[in-house]
């Protein structure tokens, strides 16, 4: 029994140091066959080849599995070797085709990658399917050799891709509002409310056209689609509205007193007496007029304040040093006091320059010792840089309020809204810093080193750009002043 029991033992170990040996010897084996196999496959993978020469990475991908199961089940070694060698030929084969297409289909594969990126797949996935069919075939002219057809199926495919992206992007600007206009429509909206529903309509047929004619730039288009959206929703409120004023629920002196009822509560609450004998307007005028005050007067506070803040801070830091130090004290403080003047005199200067413009004209604030004139009254075509002649007289004061600041420099800043592409914008608030830069050199006779001219294109929004009067303040030219505080 011991003996049987060692014999098992002794037979265990050998097929063990057996089966170790086999499996070195098979990896030995792999190593030899498959190195050249291997770097071909690795780089017909770096090339897409897979998607772009199927045919040859296919071949080379079955040549390669029965190398593999050759070594595997222990077939001759020959057999092992020439098909390793036929795996590294097709994959090196699908590698330069790949390559190739790569340089011929450059166009389709940038039209995929754009569609994919606009989710076509899944938002248009009728034409993504047309287009991908068509490029197969592309690929598959191209492999052949034939380099016609190829062509044919390349231009045939880039269209399909360009018209999945277009249909992808609409999907996702446009999709909500069109729902909302099919609402509309089952509601009969369009006999209580037409001008609105109609306006509604026209604004998506326009962010429809614009995506058309620049699917890359949608700001405007998304912009236009809220809009319709809203006005969508706003037809369907006033045709339940009209609805209740013809089936005679409310009368339409119940329904204007309902609607004047929020503006004598909104009166209210800004001190102003509500009075509407004669319509809103008034009260309308009242309201935005204290609304603009009530901004500008927090701007002014928000500045005082900053100013304020960083204006004690150097003096505690200054005043701190001067303290430990006891040589040459009398005269750094000196200099102290002869700054701290010169803001004083900034402030001065301020109010005076302020007091120049009216609020048609430029806003007049501070960002700690730099004056900006935001001359909202400066404004040009749409597209062009040129100074109009109904300007220059707000460009006349604005050399009275430069004057106020001698020795000072000048940056003049050019913005614009959101609409446009980012590198037309940024090119077009150039232009026009430019052009009043060289308005103030020519005409008010500045020396060029004082000035500088900057465009900072949509970068720099103070309003909301998505309505008209939001991007309208955002299209401007800010001229900043930095006084000279050094004494003369």
């Amino acid at each position: 029994m011991a003996f049987m029991t060692n014999f098992v033992r002794f037979f265990t170990l050998a097929v063990l140091v057996l089966g170790a040996g086999l499996a070195v010897a098979q990896n030995e084996l792999r190593n030899t066959f498959f190195k050249d196999a291997d770097m071909a496959l690795a780089a017909a993978d770096e090339v897409n080849a897979k998607l772009l020469a199927p045919r040859s990475y296919s071949d080379g991908a079955e040549d390669y599995e029965a190398a593999e199961t050759g070594l595997e089940r222990g077939r001759n070694i020959e057999y092992v070797r020439r098909k390793a060698a036929d795996a590294e030929e097709n994959f090196n084969k699908a590698a330069t085709a790949a390559e190739l297409a790569q340089t011929v289909l450059a166009q389709v594969m940038k039209s995929r990658q754009d569609a994919a990126n606009a989710k076509a797949p899944e938002l248009s996935r009728e034409v993504w399917d047309r287009a991908q069919r068509e490029f197969g075939n592309a690929i598959r002219y191209l492999e052949r050799g034939d380099l016609k057809n190829a062509k044919k199926k390349d231009i045939e495919s880039t269209s399909l891709y360009r018209d999945a992206e277009l249909i992808a992007i609409k999907a996702q600007y446009l999709t909500e509002t069109r729902q909302l206009l099919a609402d509309a429509d089952r509601a009969r909206v369009g006999r209580y409310a037409p001008l609105t529903l109609g306006f509604a309509q026209r604004l998506l047929a326009d962010a429809e056209r614009e995506l058309s004619e620049n699917r890359y730039d949608t700001d405007l288009p998304r912009s236009l689609a809220r809009q319709a959206n809203y006005q969508a929703k706003h037809a369907i409120y006033l045709s339940e509205v009209v609805r209740d004023v013809r089936d005679k629920d409310i009368t339409v002196e119940e329904l204007i007193l309902q609607w004047e009822d929020p503006l004598t509560q909104i009166a209210g609450v800004a001190d102003i007496a509500p009075s509407m004998s004669e319509g809103h307007d008034q009260i309308e005028q009242d309201l935005i007029a204290y609304i603009e005050n009530m901004q500008n007067e927090n701007q002014r506070l928000e500045q005082e304040s900053e100013a304020n803040i960083l204006r004690l801070a150097d003096m505690e830091e200054e005043i701190r040093a001067l303290d430990e130090r006891l040589g040459g004290a009398t005269e750094e403080r000196a200099a102290l006091v002869q700054r701290l003047e010169a803001q004083a005199l900034v402030k001065a200067q301020f109010e005076q320059v302020e007091k120049m413009f009216d609020r048609n004209e430029a806003r007049v604030f501070r960002e700690g010792d730099n004056v900006i004139l935001r001359l909202v009254g400066l404004t040009f075509a749409s597209g062009k840089s040129e100074i109009k002649q109904q300007d220059f007289d707000l460009l006349a004061k604005v050399e009275k309020a430069i004057d106020v600041f001698p020795r000072s420099e000048l940056i003049i800043e050019g913005h614009t809204d959101s609409y446009g592409g980012d590198t037309s914008n940024q090119l077009l608030s150039q232009e026009r810093a430019e052009s009043v830069q060289q308005y103030m050199i020519n005409a008010m006779r500045i020396p060029s080193y004082r000035l500088i001219a900057t465009g900072f294109g949509e970068t720099n929004p103070v309003a909301n750009n998505e309505t008209e009067s939001g991007r309208a303040r955002n299209r401007r030219i800010d001229i900043v002043i930095k006084p000279n505080l050094d004494p003369v």
